[in-house]
């Protein structure tokens, strides 16, 4: 299962669930009446004694069942515990989800032979499903979802025939889906979603004829090989086969609309565009229930607006088409008269965007609240026609053709209050609209990746993100002072040309995560209400013409994780505050700048720093050898989670921003997004640092790239520099060290990018894998350097070459050979032991419960690049 998933599930539902779930627990534990006397039964010793059984052998790290304790007789009053209180005092209800438990499932709990409902979601609960859970036979209502189950489903869940209520979702099951399950005829509800099955849906659920929710979304690799079981589910309102092939399931149409309560329909990814018949003539002459249709991921072409007429009757509310291919839209589709969300992301509609809102002009117009239509190919200006959708309050049409100029005054005509609105990426110009009315509290507003120029003036008070990035907006930003509303979290400006002072004002934006300036032309001291962002996690400056000393209420931002300060005119000391206060820094970029003075021994105490640089400044003394305190730079196997979630909206509105950063990176400006969090980095070069490079900076065994190129150094390479087996980029170049290159260096096998050019180094080149397959430009200006790839010979070599040209003998043919097998097994090693620490990370981290939503597409853009870097040096060497 997911680990994301999970930690996500706990956190929302633990705060929407616990506090209503566990005061209606003890409620029900406690029970109420009496016997005939009024006299409450309390449980059974025996129950009593297998429930502190069941407790015993579970961890409980947040005290969940911390009311199960010995000295208290009546086990009905424990929380999540259900008696029959009025007659026997019988067990007959556990209820213990959310609590993350770990451990065993007691055995004991065969001896709650009155139990008829066991909830144990959301927990951690592993291994196969106990046997003895099939001998609870008086069961009605199972849950174990959202734990780490495994193995096969057990058929005996089969024998459980009195089960109402069946979820197994979100866990590690593997296997075909038992046709067991179909004995259970009594299931009003089941869900199997989440899950890694496979195999054919089993035709037995047919006879699970009170069904009246079947969840099998997302099970694995399954499809329906006759789906004709389905219409003997009469009763079933919700149906979701997510994922599930119905690619043979000729006139599924004609299935699906005979079941007369259905009300949710969701299918995608299905398939569904390979049925050939999906439909038949008698079908075009019925009617729908439907509220909610999902078909997204089908490839579905507009053709299949002729079957999907008579599923979209005035009960529609919810309609997802989200990338399919589809070119257009019908004129029926302005008739749903119920419709209130329309989601038609990533299409092919190469239409205008007027043509497409005259065919919702219809009494869908009146209804339509949410439309999604990002990514497609509309064309053409941003109609007035907009406004005839008179209760839209979301808005997205992101990433199309969308040109021309907006009317000044377009959203002051507004006739509803915008929550959302998105016309980012697109081709639309002129000036900056009024986008000081209409728009709701919480409210999103993106404009970014366009033409808009000129000054921006009048912006909503009670904004929560406001994103206008990529534009050509000039003048200042005094505007932003009109944002008092408090919702601020997120503001991008970054990518224009805006200029003057970042006003003083910043004491409103106590909830602002993400503050992006970077790559404009705004100048000035830094304010001091700057400290008010006391949330503040991403401030970007970089690229600006900023000036002065960092001001002391900076060190107030103690939530913040990535500092660009980059390509300004700071001045003075780099604060020592830094390192005292602003300990979750993983992004410290201050380079060129005009910082003096030392490095502060105190940076050495940010634990999380992955990314330092300081380079183009004015700094001396010498580098810190406590630098080798930086935890992240030493310990392999975790990655900083670079993704920031906002909630922005009453409506809840997801706002997901990922870091990224301009890095130099092998003598090029690279801009890094995902794997951002995956780069381990020093660069202090460009400097006036004095002193010998310190021995205890090679303990850094994760760092990636260490540049401490253009300074004063002196001294030797430290002789264990080997160890930093990681290394991709090394830059020692232009300094004043001397003494022969280490022999260690050999072992550095992931290095791809080496100068030590103009220094005063001496003796032969070690000779590696890595080592000769570099230009001889890099080892350039030390007259005393001598060997391969150099053309200058080391003393000896003309008698050794004489000696073997005059005593060549037959195995002199394979001694290279095997010379050549060890440059390819050793650039192969490098590349297997730095992919499998990185698959080591993702592996411990599930177990460590960490959070890494985005890891995956940074792992596989690192892969990418050993793979590459690896076959360029091959190509290289040979």
């Amino acid at each position: 299962m997911n680990q994301c998933v999970h930690i996500l599930f706990l956190l929302v539902v633990l705060i929407l669930v616990t506090t209503t779930a566990t005061n209606q627990l003890v409620a029900v534990g406690r029970g109420g009446g009496g016997d005939g006397n009024g006299v409450m039964k309390k449980c059974l010793d025996k129950e009593r004694h297998a429930l502190l059984h069941f407790k015993a052998s579970l961890q409980d790290p947040i005290g969940c069942l911390y009311t199960w304790r010995a000295e208290e007789n009546d086990c009905c009053r424990w929380k999540g515990v259900m008696c029959n209180n009025n007659k026997t005092g019988h067990v007959t209800g556990l209820n213990i989800r959310l609590c993350l438990l770990e451990g065993e499932i007691s055995h004991s709990l065969v001896n709650l032979s009155y139990l008829n409902h066991l909830d144990l979601s959301a927990n951690y609960f592993n291994g196969t499903i106990p046997t003895f859970i099939g001998s609870l036979t008086q069961l009605r209502y199972l849950d174990l979802s959202f734990n780490y189950f495994n193995g096969t489903i057990p058929t005996f869940i089969g024998s459980l025939t009195q089960l109402r209520y069946l979820d197994l979702s979100d866990n590690d099951f593997n296997g075909i889906i038992p046709g067991s399950i179909g004995s259970l005829t009594e299931l009003r509800h089941l869900d199997l979603s989440y899950n890694s099955l496979y195999g054919t849906i089993p035709q037995e659920f047919g006879n699970l004829t009170n069904l009246q929710g079947i969840s099998l979304g997302n099970v694995g690799r399954c499809r329906v090989e006759n789906i004709q079981w389905l219409s003997h589910l009469s009763h079933l309102e919700d149906l979701r086969m997510d994922g599930i092939s119905l690619a043979k399931q000729n006139y599924w149409v004609d299935v699906i609309s005979s079941l007369r309560n259905l009300s949710h329909l969701s299918l995608d990814g299905c398939e569904l565009s390979q049925v050939m018949y999906p439909y038949s003539s008698s079908f075009l002459n019925s009617s729908s229930s439907l509220y909610f249709l999902n078909l997204r991921n089908n490839n579905l072409t507009s053709s299949m607006y002729h079957w999907l007429f008579p599923l979209t009757s005035n009960k529609l509310q919810y309609l997802y088409l989200s990338n399919n291919m589809l070119d257009g839209i019908p004129k029926y589709f302005g008739n749903i008269c119920s419709l209130t969300f329309l989601n038609l992301n990533n299409n092919s509609m190469a239409v205008e965007f007027s043509v497409f809102l005259s065919n919702l002009s219809g009494c869908t117009s009146l209804s339509l609240q949410y439309l999604h239509a990002s990514q497609n190919q509309f064309t053409g200006p941003l109609s007035d026609d907009i406004q005839t959708l008179t209760n839209l309050t979301y808005l997205d049409i992101s990433n199309n053709r969308i040109s021309d100029t907006i009317p000044m005054d377009i959203w002051s005509m507004w006739p509803s209050q915008l929550t959302y609105l998105n016309l980012s990426s697109n081709n639309i110009s002129g000036k900056a609209p009024d986008l000081s009315s209409h728009f709701d509290s919480n409210s999103v507003i993106d404009l970014s990746s366009n033409n808009f120029y000129g000054p921006m003036s009048n912006v909503s008070s009670t904004v929560a993100s406001l994103d206008l990035s990529r534009n050509k907006f000039s003048g200042g930003i005094s505007f932003i002072c009109q944002i008092v509303g408090g919702f601020l979290e997120f503001l991008d400006l970054s990518g224009n040309f805006l200029s003057g002072p970042l006003p003083n004002c910043l004491w409103h934006f106590k909830r602002l995560v993400v503050l992006k300036l970077e790559d404009n032309n705004l100048s000035g001291r830094l304010p001091p209400s700057i400290g008010y962002l006391r949330e503040l996690e991403v401030l970007d400056l970089y690229k600006n013409n900023f000036s002065g000393e960092l001001p002391l209420s900076l060190k107030n931002c103690t939530s913040l994780n990535l500092m660009n300060l980059g390509a300004n005119k700071f001045s003075g000391n780099v604060p020592v505050w830094i390192g005292e206060k602003l300990s979750r820094l993983y992004v410290l970029i201050l380079r060129s700048n005009s910082f003096f003075g030392t490095i502060p021994l105190q940076l050495c105490q940010l634990p999380n720093l992955q990314i330092l640089d300081m380079s183009k400044n004015h700094l001396n003394g010498t580098i810190p050898s406590c630098l080798s305190n930086l935890r992240s730079m030493i310990q392999g196997g975790k990655t900083y989670e670079n993704v920031h979630f906002m909630l922005t909206s009453d409506h809840v509105v997801l706002n997901e921003y990922v870091d990224q950063a301009m890095i130099e990176w092998q003598g090029d400006e690279r801009e890094f997004f995902r794997n951002l969090g995956l780069l381990r980095s020093i660069d202090l070069s460009s400097n006036n640092l004095t002193g010998q490079i310190p021995y205890a900076i090679t303990n850094l065994y994760e760092l990636i790239s260490l540049n401490l190129s253009k300074n004063s150094l002196l001294g030797e390479i430290p002789l264990t520099i080997g160890q930093m087996k990681q290394l991709e980029t090394l830059d020692l170049s232009r300094n004043n060290l001397s003494g022969e290159m280490p022999s260690s260096m050999s072992e550095m096998c992931l290095l791809n990018d080496l100068d030590v050019s103009f220094n005063n180094l001496s003796g032969r080149i070690p000779t590696s894998t890595q080592l000769q397959s570099f230009e001889p430009s890099r080892y350039n200006g030390n007259r005393r350097l001598c060997g391969p790839p150099l053309s200058k010979k080391c003393p000896g070599d003309e008698e050794s070459e004489a000696t073997s040209v005059n005593g060549k003998s037959e195995g002199d043919g394979e001694d290279i050979d095997e010379v050549w097998g060890w440059f390819y097994i050793g650039g192969a090693t490098g590349f297997v032991t730095g992919f499998w620490i990185a698959c080591g990370a993702l592996l411990l981290n599930r177990q460590e419960g960490h959070v890494f939503f985005h890891f995956y597409d940074g792992f596989s853009d690192w892969v990418y690049v050993k793979v590459v870097v690896f076959i360029v040096n091959l190509q290289r060497v040979s």
